[in-house]
């Protein structure tokens, strides 16, 4: 399991995904809400809205089911969900992951995967803003 705003999916997202699929047996791709995105990535995000997001992820075959949550992180879901591996991308410590005390406390493991240097939404939309 996994999960990210992923507005503006990209070739990042799509490896990172791809990855964190090799790791177990089906994938679950958590999405944040277009409220929940708005908060961490301001007043101009998300760019596509949650419905487009969730499709886009869901056409990925690494991708085995996708669902939304609300809140800021997705604790409740992870707690209620449990899975065996918990994935996130990015330089976080496993300690600091949201839900990772849980799913260690069920047994599960914890792992971080690098992103892929200069690729991100936040570079994308920059570079729009750029050449306008």
């Amino acid at each position: 399991m996994t999960n990210g705003c992923f507005d503006i999916l990209h070739a990042g997202h799509v490896s990172y995904l791809a990855n964190a699929r090799k790791l177990g047996d089906r994938l679950i791709v958590a999405v944040n809400s277009d409220a929940s995105t708005k908060r961490l990535k301001g007043e101009s995000r998300p760019v596509n809205p949650l419905e487009q997001r969730m499709t886009v992820l869901g056409a990925l075959g690494a991708v085995d089911w996708v669902v939304a949550f609300e809140e800021d992180t997705p604790q409740r879901l992870i707690a209620s969900v449990l899975p065996d591996i918990l994935v996130k991308g990015g330089d976080y410590k496993p300690e600091d992951i949201a839900g990772s005390k849980e799913v260690w406390a069920a047994g599960g493991e914890v792992k971080v995967l690098n992103f892929e240097d200069g690729i991100s939404t936040t570079n994308i939309i920059n570079a729009i803003k750029r050449n306008n």
